[in-house]
């Protein structure tokens, strides 16, 4: 039946559309701007755009579903992959700003379309003969579409919020002109007598883990979803059983595979259900569910003995149970090298749990912290080769702080030095370059960076005058050790010899003028001290008329002339929307980003969006002051290194999500809840 259309028909109509989709996509992103003021400030990017927008666009489009026409993957990516800080690829907040803005125009078109998508899916699923329909498998998912606007975007010497404000515009009227691509295609399923087929094509089957993809996709001002909890469930059984026979409730369970009514159901009976539910979870893979079985048995005989199990889902027990589910459900294959040394230890802790001779809450909370350890270790592990540059990476970034921090701290050390003028601008800027360097290249609190440091200090103590002939011998001998530092410090930086040779030169005339029995600065020479700015608790308040008259000075001062006789790219400047500022930078949003960011932890799996796609990695390195994390993939050398404002930008935009934010107990307590309360 498939025969009567052919797999290359819904893709060559698209080819045909490439064309009259970019001009009509240019034409009605422009009436956007032009109708709507708060997108005025995009205009003049647009402006950049527009000329080239529709052959750029076009032109990737068909790159794009050409791909797909040969039966490959057009949105395929290699894993992200690097060996040192010189082949890092960093996702920082300007990459994290792309995803965002893709994801945006996937969802608003997936949200439009979803009934038409749901039918091309099976259709291709069909035609490759698997049961399940996979969003990678459809050549004309939004996504192609999405990629090939962001290439358009980016064609043009725009900035990433510009790109980002320009691609929200375009989401809508790009997911109406794919809306009726969409609706032309399911018309061309129709015709072909194959529409009620494709319809209900793997319709019983659908993707475990698209749910947490979109886990956070509320955004982080959301109130949260009441979920049932174990002791509530424990409580409405409870309920249920003190009825009188005839009145309990019959409700047929929600889940085929629990067949028996919820009557009468005793402890045991609800912790058997339970965890029937928890090993009929589609996440986890044979082997696991068959160590989370073997486990069932030390469950049980804790059961027994310790009330509070069916009552808390804060239990050493479950707290286990999650952990180990969500490790494994990380991993597609079950013969993953990880996988399989992950699950040999838990065999031996599974082993202990069912051969002690009392199981207790202590018991399970020892097995859980050595299963953490173990997490943690081998995440570190996957990802030590790659911490050394990672490291220094997030050092360079420091850069500029410690520099700033250095400067005060120099300019506080000279302030009654009796240095030259060129030593003293020396020291001011080509030496804390030179601790700076040693701080990248070493470690803030190296060994390196601390001698380089200590230089400051010895060369002002150069400069004291020696009290008796003893003291100007003693210098003699300290002097050729600290130039040796100093030029050796200069070759560290390459610092060019025009700018080492004349404040050297002046210091080493300092020097002999000591050891000549002189002071080291001419008293005539001495730089005269400015004076402190008085404080501003020091100064009188400004009368009504002070005020006014500062007001009318500052109008013509530097700040606002520079932006009225500068060449300004408007292009440039920020326009964030009002509501995203609003939620994303009120103190409740930044406080939940801030304890979001704290409660991270080496070991942990997550669903990210990134490049345009969904990735599912496990931190395995934080930098110092959680400024940069090293995410390793399930292949064994993918790895996405991530700024913070990286993280924090998809979490704002429900573009990640942590594996254990809906744990296999919190599945298998909704069900069962749902069950009682008649599905």
């Amino acid at each position: 039946m498939l025969s009567s259309l052919h797999p290359h028909d819904l893709l060559d109509h698209a080819l045909t559309e490439a064309g009259p989709l970019a001009r009509e996509l240019l034409n009605v992103v422009q009436d956007e701007l032009d109708a709507r003021p708060q997108h005025y400030p995009l205009r003049e990017a647009w402006r950049k755009v527009r000329n080239h927008f529709a052959a750029d666009f076009e032109g990737k489009l068909i790159e794009l579903l050409q791909v797909g026409r040969r039966g490959d993957d057009p949105l395929h990516r290699a894993p992200l992959q690097f060996s040192g800080l010189e082949s890092l690829s960093l996702v920082d907040e300007h990459q994290a700003l792309q995803d965002v803005a893709i994801a945006h125009v996937v969802q608003t078109a997936e949200e439009l379309s979803r009934a038409e998508l749901h039918q091309i899916g099976n259709f291709y699923a069909a035609l490759r003969g698997i049961a399940r329909a996979r969003e990678r498998d459809n050549p004309l998912r939004p996504a192609l579409f999405a990629h090939a606007l962001h290439h358009a975007l980016a064609a043009s010497p725009l900035g990433a919020q510009a790109q980002y404000e320009l691609m929200r515009v375009a989401a809508l009227p790009l997911a109406r002109a794919l809306h009726r691509l969409y609706a032309q295609a399911c018309a061309a399923l129709h015709d072909a007598d194959i529409g009620d087929m494709v319809a209900s094509h793997a319709n019983a089957r659908s993707d475990p883990l698209a749910h947490q993809r979109l886990a956070a996709a509320r955004g982080i001002g959301a109130q949260p979803t009441t979920r049932a909890t174990l002791d509530g469930l424990s409580r409405r059984v409870d309920a249920v059983n003190s009825r009188p026979q005839g009145l309990a409730t019959r409700a047929a369970p929600r889940d085929p595979r629990a067949t028996a009514p919820f009557v009468r159901t005793t402890g045991p009976d609800m912790l058997s259900r339970l965890y029937d539910q928890i090993l009929a979870d589609p996440r986890l893979l044979p082997p696991l569910k068959a160590l989370l079985a073997r486990l069932q048995i030390a469950v049980v005989r804790l059961a027994r003995a310790d009330s509070t199990l069916l009552r808390s889902q804060d239990h050493p027990t479950w707290a286990l149970l999650n952990r180990v589910a969500a490790h494994g459900m990380a991993f597609e294959r079950g013969d993953d090298p990880r996988l399989v040394d992950f699950l040999r230890l838990m065999e031996a802790e599974a082993q202990l749990l069912v051969d002690a001779p009392t199981p207790t809450a202590l018991l399970f909370q020892q097995a859980l912290a050595r299963v953490d350890a173990q997490i943690d270790q081998q995440a570190r592990q996957s990802g030590e080769r790659n911490a050394v540059a990672l490291a220094a990476l997030e050092r360079e970034h420091l850069r500029a702080e410690w520099r700033q921090l250095l400067r005060e701290q120099v300019d506080h050390q000279m302030v009654s030095a009796p240095l030259g003028p060129r030593m003293h601008r020396f020291l001011q800027t080509s030496w804390i370059e030179v601790i700076v360097a040693a701080m990248v290249r070493h470690g803030r609190d190296s060994p390196e960076a601390e001698a380089a440091a200590e230089v400051v200090d010895a060369v002002i103590d150069s400069l004291t005058t020696p009290r008796d002939l003893a003291d100007r011998e003693a210098l003699r001998m300290r002097l050729p050790v600290l130039i040796e530092r100093l030029v050796t410090g200069c070759d560290s930086i390459q610092l060019p010899d025009a700018r080492r040779e004349p404040p050297l030169s002046e210091l080493m005339a300092q020097h002999a003028r000591l050891l000549r029995g002189l002071p080291a600065l001419d008293p005539a020479e001495r730089r005269a001290i400015p004076p402190r700015p008085a404080a501003a608790s020091d100064a009188a308040p400004a009368s009504a008329d002070e005020i006014v008259r500062r007001l009318m000075e500052e109008r013509d001062s530097q700040v606002p002339s520079h932006w009225l006789s500068a060449d300004v790219d408007r292009g440039e400047l920020p326009t964030v929307p009002v509501q995203l500022y609003n939620e994303n930078d009120s103190p409740d949003a930044r406080a939940a980003l801030q304890r979001w960011i704290e409660g991270l932890a080496i070991g942990r799996w997550f669903h990210l969006f990134i490049q345009g796609d969904w990735h599912t990695a496990q931190i395995a390195w934080i930098g110092e002051g959680r400024q940069f994390m090293l995410f390793v993939g399930r292949e064994a050398d993918a790895r996405l290194p991530l700024t913070r404002r990286a993280l924090e930008a998809l979490l704002a935009n429900g573009l990640i999500a942590a594996l254990e934010e809906d744990s296999v107990v919190q599945r298998a307590v909704d069900t069962l809840m749902s069950d009682l309360d008649g599905g």
